[in-house]
């Protein structure tokens, strides 16, 4: 159902009345919105690949790697997940047949994922699906998209993504 009003225009009205910072207000609401909306429509996309979009996440990951695997500290470093989640990936990854974990051969300690052939193939299906419903930004040009990621850079920063 569409309501007639912008509910989040009409929540920062009624913030105003009360406390200040609706600029903030309305943007971390507008993002976190977007955020659910977009998850959402990635996930959709993945299911019939069996895949959610963290799952997704850790097998390009494995597929950008220079050997097709990664210690499973370093994934949740890179992914910035943490570590009790990569595992879960992993394990559910493993389970389909996607992965492999395998003893680190210079490292006792550590699991190494690997990606398997038929992981690597779903990753071309499952990205030429993404890339075909354009990421679930469809409504925005590269220009804007390129625009938004700036916008949001020096909140990852101060955040210490990077």
């Amino acid at each position: 159902m569409t309501l007639p009003f912008d509910p989040i225009d009409e929540a920062a009205r009624q913030w105003g009345t009360r406390w200040d910072r609706v600029p903030a207000m309305h943007a971390v609401t507008s993002l976190m919105r977007v955020q659910q909306l977009v998850i959402g429509r990635l996930d959709a996309i993945l299911k019939p690949h069996g895949l959610t979009f963290a799952r997704y996440e850790a097998l390009v990951l494995l597929v950008f790697s220079s050997r097709g695997s990664l210690p499973l500290g370093k994934m949740g470093e890179r992914l910035q997940v943490h570590p009790t989640s990569v595992t879960s990936i992993v394990r559910r990854l493993e389970t389909a047949g996607l992965v492999v974990r395998r003893a680190h051969p210079e490292d006792g300690r550590a699991v190494l994922a690997e990606i398997t052939e038929a992981g690597r193939e779903l990753v071309e299906r499952a990205t030429q699906d993404l890339v075909d419903a354009e990421f679930a930004l469809g409504a925005l040009g590269d220009d804007d998209l390129a625009r938004l990621s700036e916008l949001l850079r020096p909140v990852r920063k101060a955040a210490g993504d990077f």
